[in-house]
């Protein structure tokens, strides 16, 4: 189940730190969005964040939380928007529905049988629909941090690819993304033991670092990265 109780309260706030990061979102969502159709559902949608920003990119989204309070935050926030839809959602998903596609920015890593939860993906999707889902890379990563907020596992492509595979997806892009965020994240994270939190490091990385890195990485790939980007089709 991706759901967030009281005693979880200070990690998703350190979690909430990070939404300062606009350029890397940005990033994210604009890579997920070629792969989108039409009606979007969004797992472990946070704030809402990522929701708002495909959005304004035109796209048709409902964003699901199974925490109540979320859920009803988020609807708070798109209440007045009609492009964003809101839903109590727990995985794995039970039953069926006929999304064109499902993304997941950093949940599946929460989930401990994670392939069990894309196959709950895969069957809310319509025939040849999309999973597009982001992940933290490298289990040498894996913090104090990481594991407060409930993290299983860290991936490879390979490992990645290998849990899609199992869940009846086809993979069609598996790569690294934030090659350098990788080696501030196990310095910060790892070495010194910091939790993430807004402050002129994070703005500055963010608007200095983040921009050239997209320009470079959109022309040529990585061989490591903080995350894993993946996109795997329902046959």
């Amino acid at each position: 189940m991706v759901q967030i109780s009281d005693d979880t309260t200070p990690q998703c706030d350190a979690w909430e730190d990070l939404t300062s990061a606009v350029n890397h979102r940005k990033w994210l969502c604009s890579l997920a969005r070629p792969h989108f159709g039409e009606d979007v559902l969004e797992i472990g949608s946070g704030a809402g964040h990522h929701a708002a920003e495909w959005a304004d990119m035109g796209v048709r989204i409902t964003a699901s939380e199974a925490d109540r309070r979320r859920v009803d935050a988020l609807r708070e926030r798109f209440a007045r928007d009609a492009r964003v839809t809101v839903r109590e959602l727990v995985v794995p998903i039970a039953g069926t529905a006929d999304y064109s596609t499902v993304v997941a920015v950093n949940v599946l890593e929460h989930i401990e049988d994670d392939v069990g939860a894309l196959r709950s993906f895969a069957n809310v999707l319509r025939h040849g629909g999309s999973v597009v889902l982001v992940v933290p890379a490298f289990e040498f990563a894996m913090s104090e941090f990481g594991r407060a907020v409930g993290h299983h596992r860290r991936y490879r492509t390979a490992s990645l690819a290998r849990a899609l595979t199992k869940a009846g997806l086809q993979v069609t892009h598996c790569r690294y993304l934030d090659g350098p965020g990788l080696l501030g994240w196990y310095v910060a994270r790892r070495l010194l033991g910091r939790w993430p939190r807004r402050g002129l490091a994070q703005s500055a990385y963010d608007a200095v670092c983040v921009p050239i890195e997209r320009r470079i990485e959109t022309r040529f790939g990585v061989p490591f990265g903080q995350s894993v980007f993946a996109v795997a089709r329902r046959p």
